[in-house]
C-alpha cells in the first residue's frame, strides 16, 4: 500500500511501546519476611536478659546462685560474642553465601535458648548466651545484605526496615512475656521463635549476586526470576550484574582485606563505620540497658517495667513509620530527624538530672518529663539511626568487598556496643546522669555534620549505581539494565 502526501505536509508517526515494569513481588515480600524472622529472633535474644535477670538473681526461683558479677556477665557476654560473630560473619557470607549463612542460625539459636532454658549453673547460662550472641552477630550482618542484594531499588528502603520491625517486634515480646514468664520458661519461648524462620529459609532462594561472583550463571538466573516473577525479562539485569562482576573481578587482589584500605573503597568502609559509631555512642543501648534504673533515680511514679514496655511499643510503632516514609522521604531526611530529636531530648533530659541531683531543685512537678524524653529519643533513633546504618551498609559497600567490609563495619557496632555498656554505670559514677546524657547529646550534635556532609543518598537507585557513584566510576552502562520498579504489586 503506497500513501501519497504533499511535499509541505509533516507528519510523525509514533507507534506507543509500553515498556516493561519492573513490579515488587509477593516473592521479594516472602524474601524479606523470611529473613526478617531471623530479625525478630535477634531482638527477643537481645532483650532477654532485661526481664530475665530479675527472676534469675531472686533466690527462691533459681536453684543456683547468680551473683551481682555474674548477672552483669549473663548481659556483656552477648555483645562480645557478636563482635566475634560479625568477624566470622564476612568469610561466612562469601563461601557459604548470605541464605546459607542466615540459615545456618536457626538451630544454634534454639540450642542457645534450651542451654539457658535447661540451665543448673551460671556455665550453662553463660555458654547459651555467648552462643547466641555469636548467631546475633552473624545474623545482624547478613540480613542487611542479602536484602539490598535480592530487593529491587525503589522499594529496598520498605522491604530493607522490615527486619529491625520484627527486631523490635521481639523486643516488645521478650518484655511483655517477662512479666509474666520467669526465666526459664522465657527461655523456652526463646526456643520455639527460631521454629518457623528455619522453615521459612529453606523456601528462598540465594542471592543472584553471589551466584554470579561464583561463577554460576543460570543458578543466578533462576535465582532472579524467582524474585522478579516468572513473567519478568531478567536477562537485563543479570548482564548488569555480570558485568559488575568483570569489573570487581578485574581489579581485585589476592588480598581482600588490603581492598579495604585502597581509597575507593575506604570512603564507603568510613561511612559505614561512621554511621554504626554514631548509632551506638548515641547511647541507645545504655538507655535501653537501664532505663528502670534511669527511671528509678529520676523519682517517676511509674512502675519501671511499665515504662519498659511503653518504650518498647514505642520503638515498634516508630519502625513502622520509618517503613513508610523512607522510600518517600529518603535515607538523610529521617537521619536528619532522628538526630534532632535525639539531641534535644538528651540535652532535656541532661538538664532534668542536672536541676534534681546537682542544683538540688525539687522536680517533682514535672515527674512525666524523663518519659516524654524517652519516648521521643526512642521515637527518634527508630525513625533514622537505628535502622538506617544497617541498611546502607547493605547499600553502600562496594560488591568485591561487601563480605569483609560487612564483617569489619558489624564488629566495630558490637565493640562499640560493648564498650558503652559496659561503662554506662562507671560514667554514671564519675560525670552523673546530667553529664552522660550531655555527652551523648554533644556525640549526637557531631554525627548531625557528618550525616550532613558525608553520607550520600541512596533513595531508589541502583547497587550499581551506588557504587559507580562512591568510587568515581564513570563508565556507561546501558539504561535497559538499570530499570527502577515503577509499582508495588502483592
Amino acid at each position: 500500500m503506497k500513501i501519497l502526501m504533499r511535499a509541505d505536509t509533516h507528519v510523525s508517526f509514533s507507534v506507543p511501546v509500553e515498556e516493561p515494569k519492573a513490579i515488587c513481588t509477593v516473592s521479594q515480600v516472602l524474601a524479606a519476611l523470611s529473613v526478617s524472622l531471623g530479625s525478630l529472633v535477634v531482638g527477643f535474644v537481645s532483650a532477654y536478659t532485661s526481664p530475665a535477670l530479675i527472676t534469675m538473681t531472686n533466690g527462691n526461683i533459681t536453684s543456683f546462685e547468680v551473683t551481682p558479677q555474674a548477672a552483669s556477665w549473663v548481659g556483656g557476654i552477648m555483645p562480645l560474642a557478636g563482635l566475634l560473630g560479625g568477624i566470622a560473619g564476612g568469610p561466612f557470607i562469601e563461601y557459604l553465601g548470605r541464605r546459607n549463612t542466615i540459615l545456618t542460625t536457626a538451630v544454634p539459636f534454639i540450642v542457645s535458648s534450651l542451654l539457658i532454658a535447661c540451665a543448673v549453673n551460671i556455665t550453662m547460662v553463660l555458654l547459651g548466651r555467648f552462643l547466641a550472641g555469636f548467631c546475633v552477630g552473624i545474623a545482624s550482618l547478613s540480613l542487611p545484605v542479602y536484602l539490598g542484594e535480592t530487593v529491587q531499588p525503589e522499594v529496598r528502603g520498605t522491604l530493607g526496615l522490615l527486619p529491625t520491625a520484627f527486631g523490635n517486634i521481639g523486643i516488645l515480646l521478650c518484655f511483655v512475656a517477662g512479666t509474666y514468664m520467669d526465666w526459664s520458661m522465657l527461655a523456652f519461648l526463646g526456643a520455639a521463635l527460631p521454629v518457623p524462620f528455619l522453615i521459612l529459609m529453606f523456601l528462598i532462594p540465594e542471592t543472584p549476586r553471589w551466584y554470579v561472583s561464583r561463577g554460576r550463571e543460570e543458578r543466578a538466573r533462576k535465582a532472579l526470576s524467582w524474585l522478579r516473577g516468572k513473567e519478568a525479562d531478567v536477562e537485563p539485569e543479570l548482564k548488569g550484574l555480570l558485568r559488575s562482576q568483570a569489573d570487581a573481578d578485574r581489579s581485585a587482589t589476592q588480598n581482600t582485606m588490603l581492598e579495604l584500605l585502597k581509597r575507593n573503597n575506604l570512603k564507603p568502609l568510613s561511612i559505614s563505620l561512621g554511621l554504626m559509631f554514631f548509632q551506638q555512642l548515641s547511647g541507645i543501648n545504655a538507655v535501653i540497658f537501664y532505663t528502670v534504673q534511669i527511671f528509678k533515680d529520676a523519682g517517676s511514679t511509674i512502675d519501671g517495667n511499665v515504662c519498659t514496655i511503653i518504650v518498647g511499643i514505642v520503638n515498634f510503632m516508630a519502625t513502622f513509620i520509618g517503613i513508610i516514609l523512607i522510600d518517600r522521604a529518603g535515607r538523610k531526611i529521617l537521619l536528619y530527624v532522628s538526630n534532632v530529636a535525639m539531641i534535644i531530648t538528651l540535652f532535656v533530659l541532661g538538664g532534668f538530672f542536672y536541676c534534681k541531683d546537682k542544683a538540688g531543685i525539687d522536680v517533682s512537678n514535672v515527674g512525666w518529663l524523663p518519659l516524654s524524653c524517652f519516648v521521643v529519643y526512642i521515637l527518634g533513633f527508630s525513625l533514622g539511626f537505628g535502622p538506617i546504618p544497617w541498611l546502607m551498609m547493605g547499600e553502600i559497600l562496594p560488591a568485591k568487598i561487601r563480605g569483609s567490609a560487612a564483617s569489619v563495619a558489624t564488629a566495630f557496632n558490637w565493640t562499640c556496643t560493648f564498650v558503652v555498656t559496659k561503662t554506662f554505670q562507671d560514667m554514671l559514677d564519675v560525670i552523673g546522669s546530667y553529664g552522660a546524657f550531655w555527652l551523648f547529646g554533644a556525640i549526637c550534635f557531631i554525627g548531625l555534620f557528618f550525616v550532613i556532609i558525608y553520607v550520600p543518598e541512596t533513595q531508589g537507585k541502583t547497587l550499581e549505581d551506588i557504587e559507580r557513584k562512591m568510587m568515581g566510576r564513570v563508565r556507561r552502562m546501558s539504561s535497559v539494565a538499570n530499570i527502577k520498579p515503577l509499582s508495588f504489586n502483592m
